[in-house]
């Protein structure tokens, strides 16, 4: 008998028996919710038309037939990533216009198992790991649990593992503490819809107007509750590309790291995990900012000459929400005192002299020559009203040390 002709007896049964039946003849093994459904349930009548039902390529019409409007995931920024592709599009594609195709795509969703198990006969609700597996590193996620990233160089991969990665061990959010996992604030009908977060601070919390800090008005006016929450965050201040080549061992010699996969490799100038810089988000509130990134390209594929070498291609900020909310994270003189939190550092300041080194900035944080993304940085002059000290300032000041002290039992100690 032919071997189509087989196929497709297989397919026939398989659409009218429900696929534990089918399992038990040792073809497929399905388990958990979906163990009771035929395979044209999910796959239609021929599955060989629609062999992968939980794909982008088919907006998941095998799992939209029941779970309807959940492609709509497929319009989102975990999929289309536009904001990526457009720094991209301004940087990297100016020198390597693969670079997107060929180093960004890894954590994109594309399929439903991206995040529900990747066996499709085992599918499964979305774990927190699976969520940490791509939100990690330099991007929103893990610091939640309180890991940080190392160094790259491999003289710092030392110390626990977190998901096989090395980290540092930090203080984790307060919410993590206490249970609270990834989707209580994250649901699936948030992110469908385009949202961050189906949950805000004030949702759950409404501010205490014995803290001192919640007492003036400015504070809760202007800025974000995570502006003084965040207890800490990291932070990656000069991303550089090196180009090597496909299979070339020149990494390996002169980086002291294992052969490169691709063409680059990536390290990094600084990495930081204290408080992040501040600017205004696009709510026009203050918030925690950070580097989009900081990208430089070489282009070593000339062997001991480099081709390209150390070329910033890119310096843009981003407001965002760092996941380490405590309570009692920073005293009054970090945010109005400090200069290089808003990327006002003066000359005399810096500790890092990249303008010596050729990298094209002045200073990581000095606002010339960089930008913001959907927002913007604090002007001097905004910056002026920060550090005004009137008589309001001074007693909250000392308040709070009293309070802090313990010495004033009419303040929370929050």
């Amino acid at each position: 008998m032919p071997w189509t002709i087989v196929f497709s007896v297989l397919i026939l049964l398989c659409s009218e028996l429900p696929l534990t039946a089918v399992a038990a003849s040792g073809q497929i093994r399905l388990e958990g919710v979906h163990s009771k459904l035929a395979c044209a349930d999910c796959h239609g009548a021929d599955v060989s038309l629609t062999p992968q039902p939980s794909s982008l390529a088919v907006r998941a019409n095998g799992c939209t037939s029941c779970h309807q409007g959940y492609d709509q995931i497929f319009d989102q920024a975990m999929t289309t990533r536009q904001a990526e592709k457009h720094f991209v599009d301004q940087t990297f594609s100016q020198v390597d216009p693969e670079f997107y195709a060929n180093n960004c795509n890894s954590c994109h969703v594309a399929d439903c198992l991206d995040c529900h198990g990747g066996n499709g006969h085992k599918i499964a609700g979305a774990t927190q790991e699976e969520c940490l597996s791509c939100h990690k590193g330099y991007f929103v996620g893990r610091e939640y649990l309180g890991w940080a990233p190392r160094e790259d160089h491999p003289r710092y991969q030392r110390g626990p593992k977190h998901l096989g990665e090395r980290a540092l061990k930090m203080r984790p959010d307060l919410h993590a503490e206490l249970g609270m996992e990834c989707k209580d604030c994250h649901s699936m009908k948030s992110l469908i819809a385009g949202k961050k977060s189906a949950q805000t601070c004030e949702g759950c919390h409404q501010p205490d107007p014995a803290v001192i800090e919640h007492g003036i008005a400015a504070h809760m006016d202007k800025l974000e509750c995570y502006a003084c929450h965040s207890a800490w965050a990291p932070q990656e201040y000069g991303s550089f590309y090196l180009r090597f080549g496909h299979n070339n061992r020149e990494a390996e010699k002169a980086f002291k790291t294992p052969p490169l996969k691709g063409e680059y490799l990536l390290r990094t100038y600084l990495r930081k995990q204290d408080a992040p810089p501040l600017g205004i988000n696009e709510r026009e509130r203050y918030s925690p900012i950070r580097p989009q990134f900081i990208s430089y390209y070489s282009d070593l594929r000339g062997g001991e000459f480099p081709l390209v070498e150390n070329r910033l291609l890119g310096a843009e900020w981003k407001a965002f929400f760092p996941h380490t909310i405590r309570t009692g994270t920073v005293m009054c003189d970090s945010c109005h005192d400090d200069r290089r939190r808003y990327l006002l550092e003066e000359p005399e300041d810096r500790l890092y002299r990249i303008d010596l080194d050729g990298l094209g900035l002045m200073s990581f944080w000095n606002q010339q020559g960089q930008t913001i993304h959907h927002g913007s940085f604090v002007s001097p002059e905004q910056f002026s009203q920060i550090t005004k000290k009137d008589a309001d300032y001074t007693k909250a000041y000392i308040k709070r040390w009293k309070n802090l002290l313990g010495h004033d039992a009419s303040f929370s100690r929050e």
